[in-house]
């Protein structure tokens, strides 16, 4: 399809995201569009984020939420409202239930962080009740799918409807009130698509000529996959770390949208996205949630396009937990290179750690991680070990130097399921 032409028969009417941006009105923040100077200047480009981290609910999903709810009928309010959401949704969905005095079912994953559930209930008060269970957004959609049917209630998607993206591109409209400047390239994170697609819609009417970029984590391509292969793919399993984000099959309305109107859809690694949490929140003070981070994580592998331009990221949500913090730091230094972990065969006999230690390893080298998991037989056993290193290029004298020592191995950073029963 010629994208000259497509975007319009494709994009949702700007008529509707004005009437959206009347339904929020009183509602939500109008949140700021900031220029970051650290960024700017590591990029030599014009950074500004669109700082949604600091909603009334800490991300942008109370727009299309309270779009849709303030929409239903009064018999669909009645017959009280059900929806499934990793967090940001469920908050917009609650926080609308209250302020629209609709009584609410909130189904979320399992493995939720409790700092996202207990705002959840903050927001819905007496209105909400949260049920937990499954262990990914897709287990937890048909299980709430499955209880709205048989209760008759009404269904509050996350992203694949109409009046949802309506809600979430009032950002876009937002960003182009607001700037006073020619945007040359919006970086929007990609879960199932609401947003970006609600964003492209507004961009390709408003600002045709700025470049579109999708950004999704590299554990769950949904969109990314499905965009390549020219349709809506379910992916078998998907890395949930990125919860906000984590998605294994992207809408159908938002996918149609998406395709059309963006120009690039780029992943990101989970130790890279983990990197930049820290250092926006070391650095400038900001405490974003892994999804809120996507957009700035892509400005790495566009740094050459983007110098002397005018770029706007969309800093989507800050609703992290901080005993996570531990998980994004180990993953950021297994990122960097400066944190490795092996299963080491040690031979069975007295001076073998003694060998590993003065002949392996240099003096700046700690061990982090020692622990032997059986014995299989009388002369040898297996020992998982954690080094951390002060310089990404180590770990290949430290793989030669066991080698040289007999000491066999088995490198595991990357099997990242492994590591987590062992870490």
């Amino acid at each position: 399809m010629d994208k000259a032409i497509a975007p319009l028969d494709t994009a949702i009417s700007l008529e509707k995201v004005e009437k959206a941006a009347k339904n929020l009105k009183g509602v939500i923040y109008k949140t700021p569009l900031l220029q970051n100077l650290s960024l700017s200047q590591h990029y030599n480009a014009n950074i500004y984020l669109k700082r949604e981290d600091l909603q009334v609910v800490r991300s942008y999903k109370i727009r299309g939420a309270y779009n849709k709810m303030c929409g239903l009928s009064e018999q669909e309010k009645a017959r009280e409202i059900v929806c499934s959401s990793a967090g940001n949704h469920a908050q917009g969905v609650a926080y609308a239930c209250q302020l629209l005095g609709i009584k609410g079912y909130i189904f979320m994953p399992s493995n939720t962080p409790e700092q996202k559930v207990s705002k959840v209930r903050l927001f819905g008060k007496e209105m909400v009740e949260v049920v937990l269970t499954g262990n990914t957004y897709d287990d937890t959609f048909k299980a709430a799918k499955e209880f709205c049917d048989s209760r008759g209630s009404t269904f509050i998607p996350p992203f694949d409807d109409m009046a949802i993206v309506e809600g979430q591109a009032t950002v876009g409209l937002e960003i182009l009130k607001d700037a006073s400047f020619s945007i040359d390239f919006c970086f929007m994170p990609i879960g199932g698509g609401g947003l970006a697609s609600g964003l492209a819609s507004v961009f390709k009417r408003l600002s045709p000529h700025t470049k579109l970029i999708g950004v999704q984590p590299m554990g769950a391509p949904s969109m990314y996959r499905s965009i390549q292969e020219n349709r809506r793919l379910m992916l078998d399993q998907i890395d949930s770390f990125v919860d906000g984000a984590a998605v294994k099959c992207p809408g159908e309305l938002t996918f149609e949208i998406c395709r059309e109107l963006l120009d690039d859809v780029v992943l990101i690694p989970e130790g890279q996205i983990c990197e930049d949490i820290l250092k926006m929140y070391n650095e400038e003070g900001i405490v974003l949630e892994p999804a809120g981070t996507l957009s700035i994580s892509a400005l790495k592998g566009y740094a050459g396009q983007i110098e002397g331009k005018n770029v706007v990221c969309i800093v989507s949500g800050s609703n992290n937990d901080i005993t996570r913090m531990e998980d994004i730091k180990e993953r950021a230094m297994q990122h960097q290179g400066l944190k490795h972990y092996f299963m080491v065969t040690f031979n069975q006999k007295p001076g073998a750690l003694r060998t590993f230690v003065n002949k392996v390893l240099d003096p700046d080298h700690d061990i982090i991680h020692f622990q032997y998991i059986k014995k299989n037989n009388k002369e040898k056993g297996p020992v998982f070990v954690g080094i951390e290193v002060k310089h990404p290029h180590d770990v290949e004298t430290i793989k030669l130097k066991m080698l040289e020592e007999g000491f066999a191995y088995e490198y595991l950073n990357g099997k990242q399921d492994f590591l987590n029963l062992l870490v």
